[in-house]
């Protein structure tokens, strides 16, 4: 149907209790194989990318240090995840996962990453989970190749994509647009091309209608070759440190816009699924599935 990055690596082995929901990683494509959205032929399982594509859009001598395992404690105390060999080789796997479903989707109109979205990583640092950002890396791997003169980055994580603002603050062929909470983190934004902070209990009205105000006329002046979509699912009433209210039906509208969007203007999109931190995985599991039963009525 569509090319779905998937490695078994995106399953990080986190301290019981931990925040962040690694499961999902793992029965994500489960409950896509099982509900026929998806086939095992759909999955591919993307080795760790060269590091020259990670140099274009990190500082080399930061990429060189996380990959070596040198960061210090108080750099990983800010990514919040353990600094063993392991982590590495995912990042490099899952930021590899978006740039080759970036170019399949040229041929095939969508393609999914299970994991990615990681936009807080910023040129020369990680933080909150993130430490190299794959829509920044394949976005600026599409501009160098001439695959693509104008990239749109939609970020609809409840967070702020601060570090792809960061990394493109300066190229104005890749646009960075983040509809995100207003009070959330990040607490010192950076500035994206388009920013839309939300208040604390945005409900799904309200989100849906500043949207429409929004992306419709945002692709037609931008005109854009490709589309990245970070799709995460922390707007949810039931997400632990989003502050939003919108519901998983809101969500769901939310992703058909911009699915819809693309394929009527043609534009091929590529979706990481970002970000969620509902207390029952099924909620998290469910928001995102519905991104790819979403795709799958549209593609």
């Amino acid at each position: 149907m569509f090319p779905i990055a998937y490695n078994p690596i995106y399953k990080f082995p986190v301290p019981e209790g931990h925040r962040f929901p690694m499961d999902k990683y793992e029965l994500l494509p489960l409950q896509l194989l099982r509900e026929g959205i998806a086939e095992q032929s759909d999955f591919f399982c993307p080795k760790p990318i060269e590091m020259q594509f990670v140099y274009a859009a990190h500082d080399q001598e930061y990429a060189d240090r996380f990959v070596q395992g040198k960061l210090s404690r108080q750099e990983m105390r800010r990514i919040g995840f353990e600094q063993i060999p392991l982590l590495a080789e995912r990042e490099l796997i899952i930021t590899n996962g978006t740039l080759l479903g970036a170019i399949e989707a040229f041929q095939t109109g969508i393609a999914f990453n299970i994991a990615g979205g990681t936009h807080h990583a910023s040129r020369d640092h990680g933080e909150g989970f993130c430490m190299i950002n794959d829509h920044a890396v394949a976005a600026q791997y599409l501009i160098d190749h001439n695959k693509a003169k104008q990239v749109l980055i939609i970020d609809l994580d409840v967070h702020q994509g601060n570090g792809t603002a960061d990394i493109f603050s300066n190229e104005p062929r890749v646009f960075t647009f983040s509809v995100h909470g207003k009070n959330n983190y990040p607490f010192r934004k950076e500035k994206s091309d388009l920013d839309v902070g939300l208040e604390d209990k945005t409900n799904d009205r309200t989100y849906l209608k500043t949207l429409a105000e929004v992306l419709p006329g945002l692709i037609e002046q931008l005109k854009p070759d490709f589309i990245f979509y970070q799709a995460g699912v922390d707007i949810l009433y039931t997400d632990k440190i989003g502050r939003m209210s919108c519901t998983l039906e809101g969500c769901r509208k939310r992703d058909e816009m911009v699915l819809q969007t693309a394929a009527e203007q043609g534009i091929p999109i590529q979706c990481s699924m970002g970000g969620g931190y509902s207390p029952q995985l099924k909620s998290i599991l469910e928001a995102h599935a519905n991104t790819f039963r979403v795709a799958a009525q549209i593609f």
